[in-house]
């Protein structure tokens, strides 16, 4: 159901709601939140909700710091595992600035002014993401470790898959929070798994995906275990990625598809995946936000580490799964699940639609495994490669103007400071590796 600003009032009131918590998302995508009683939504509806917007990374300086937080009503939903007298909602808000102007650096409206464009156009760009993440066990003092707490594979079952009962509480309390769960299974790393949720709008599909995040924490560690969307936290194993599977549609047909009778995709497809691959490097830094994201794309690990496509050939950047007619889409496979799903969303759709209006040229698809070409190989071919690490990628945003426009000057700004200043201090620290090797030895 999508709730109105009346329907949550009289929701709220018929229903023993006592608590809501406006949550939000700062550009680093951490979900924030701030709690109201019962009594003090509608006023939050009617003139926001203040908040100190120096204290929240990337936001405002502590000169123009009071910023508000607007309730979308359309996001209303109980959180099923707080008490059921006096129960618990969430609701995802806008943010403006004091003088009731929208907030240029909200990563939500960056992604709703994109959309925009493309509704002007006609279009809706759907989205279905594909999640993984790790569950760990807790030390005696109830911090994570790395301990994986099975040893199953890719759609192993019980007992080898000791987080069956978690996931499906995880699908459970996604459900009941409004999700259409559509597959969840063990992944191919111990300790791995992935749910899945239905294709939706892309603001939907961010939102889901933030929500997501939350659940999937707060239901590992009532379980009594640690839920991690770290890309790379164990060597010698494939990391954790969030695929994001999309297409155009207008008018409920999708323009991806090139109709019945083929196994190729449409002129409009081809446009749009030839503008990711063309501004890929630029997004990267979004999509891979971590030191430790580029521990995840190296080659023989289900990442991708070229900038090349393929009919479901699953190891370039880019590829087009099997199913054709209205199901019918592109699969990026490179982004992680610590990216901020508003702005990776808002660029991986503005470089499509820098495709589709210049009609860039696709290249052609590649067909082998990428993995085992030999450097002559991947010479004569042409083929590019992912940013190695994150200085590489920050400069590469930096190069791409598509990146700026999308974000606007504030995040875009702010983004880069804050992620080369994480890249200094891991680039100043010394680890255990660096100690283990070199220390006896020098």
């Amino acid at each position: 159901m999508h709730f109105s600003k009346e329907d949550c009032l009289k929701f709220v009131k018929e229903n023993d709601v006592r608590f809501i918590r406006l949550q939000f998302t700062d550009i680093a995508g951490n979900m924030k939140n701030i709690a109201i009683t019962d009594k003090q939504l509608a006023i939050a509806f009617e003139n926001g909700v203040m908040f100190d917007g120096s204290a929240v990374a990337g936001f405002s300086g502590i000169e123009s710091s009071d910023m508000f937080l607007f309730p979308d009503p359309g996001t209303f939903s109980v959180i099923p595992w707080r008490p059921q007298q006096g129960k618990v909602a969430r609701i995802i808000c806008d943010i403006k600035n004091h003088d009731g102007s929208q907030f240029e650096g909200d990563p939500r409206y960056i992604l709703k002014r994109t959309l925009k464009k493309v509704q002007d156009l006609g279009y809706t760009f759907q989205v279905g993401p594909e999640c993984e993440f790790f569950m760990f066990y807790n030390d005696d003092e109830g911090q994570p470790t790395t301990i994986t707490h099975d040893s199953a594979s890719y759609c192993d079952l019980a007992p080898i898959d000791q987080g069956e009962n978690t996931r499906r509480e995880i699908c459970m309390v996604l459900e009941e929070m409004g999700f259409e769960i559509e597959a969840s299974h063990h992944e191919t790393a111990a300790g791995q798994h992935e749910i899945d949720f239905r294709y939706t709008d892309a603001l939907t599909a961010a939102d889901n995906i933030m929500t997501f995040k939350m659940v999937v924490k707060i239901i590992a560690q009532r379980n009594g275990l640690h839920a991690t969307f770290m890309p790379k936290p164990l060597p010698g194993v494939n990391g954790s990625g969030m695929h994001i599977n999309m297409s155009l549609t207008q008018n409920g047909s999708n323009l991806f598809s090139r109709g019945p009778g083929t196994t190729d995709i449409s002129e409009t497809a081809k446009y749009f995946a030839a503008g990711l691959l063309s501004h890929i490097k630029g997004i990267t830094a979004i999509a891979n936000p971590l030191v430790n994201s580029y521990k995840r794309l190296k080659a023989g690990f289900e990442a991708p580490v070229h900038i090349a496509w393929s009919h479901m050939n699953r190891s370039p950047l880019l590829r087009v799964p099997a199913p054709r007619g209205e199901g019918t889409r592109l699969e990026l496979r490179s982004p992680d699940p610590t990216c901020n799903p508003y702005l990776t969303l808002a660029l991986v759709l503005e470089a499509g639609l820098d495709g589709l209006n210049s009609r860039l040229p696709l290249v052609d698809p590649i067909n082998v495994n990428i993995y085992n070409l030999t450097p002559e190989q991947e010479k004569e071919l042409k083929l590019e490669r992912l940013p190695s690490n994150l200085l590489f990628a920050l400069e590469e945003m930096k190069k791409d103007p598509l990146i700026q426009s999308t974000l606007g000057a504030h995040t875009f700004n702010k983004y880069l400071a804050t992620k080369a200043l994480e890249w200094e201090a891991y680039d100043n620290s010394i680890h255990a590796w660096e100690i283990d090797k070199y220390l006896k030895s020098y």
